[in-house]
């Protein structure tokens, strides 16, 4: 079975995605965590970001591996670097190759064959799995993101002022519901679900419920899950 969690920077997405996999007993994709990989290797080769055909020659010879929910570019772990603001600064350059994005939608259609997966990103439920069984769309509020988001700087022992990280979501929504593939949009048979006014736990809860509920009327409709 496969369940896609899209919606835009800051909902959430990768801890809800990891927790509701581990609760499931299913694989996790982080789609993001790829190009991220690509932008550091092209920070790294300091690359044109306006040369889009270095930027493809690039995203042909990296090697990118998930190993024990850690991401390994070239052989090295770089789970922690492609979290790093430069990183978020330039990765729009790489999400918006069209060519790019057709490689990693064919590595993550490769990751899940044959496998239980949720997977999560901007495009997965609309694009890359249009055929996937159980897709959510999770949002909340720009400022309910940014606040989040300045939480988790702040745990991790970064001050960063709230408009500054406001400005800088509202920047990126704007390039992701822009982009001509890959676009962030929910998938037009998917559960949107508003987190606003709920704690990650309940948000946890709620994912679970909506994977449940579809594979209940899957199992009832004589539909295998693969």
């Amino acid at each position: 079975m496969i369940v896609t969690i899209d919606g835009p920077a800051g909902a959430g997405k990768s801890s809800i995605a990891r927790q509701a996999a581990d609760s499931l007993g299913f694989e996790f994709l982080d789609t993001g965590a790829m190009y991220r990989a690509i932008a550091l290797a092209g920070i790294r080769a300091d690359v044109d970001w306006n040369d889009k055909a270095a930027l493809l020659r690039l995203a042909k010879k990296v090697t990118i591996e998930f190993r024990d929910r850690c991401v390994w570019l070239n052989g090295n772990d770089v789970t922690a670097l492609i979290r790093t603001p430069s990183v978020t600064d330039v990765i729009r350059h790489v999400a918006d190759v069209i060519e790019i994005r057709e490689i990693l939608t064919d590595k993550q259609r490769a990751f899940v064959d044959g496998r239980d997966v949720v997977t999560e990103g901007r495009d997965q439920g609309s694009e890359v799995f249009p055929n996937a069984q159980c897709k959510i769309f999770l949002t909340a509020s720009p400022e309910e993101r940014a606040r989040r988001r300045q939480q988790q700087l702040s745990e991790a022992g970064r001050y960063v002022p709230l408009e500054d990280i406001l400005a800088q979501q509202n920047r990126r929504d704007q390039e992701d519901s822009s982009r001509p593939v890959g676009g962030l949009r929910p998938a037009e048979d998917a559960v949107i679900l508003h987190s606003d006014s709920l704690s990650l736990d309940e948000v946890l809860l709620e994912v679970l419920r909506i994977v449940h509920q579809r594979r209940g009327e899957l199992a009832a409709a004589g539909h295998p899950e693969h």
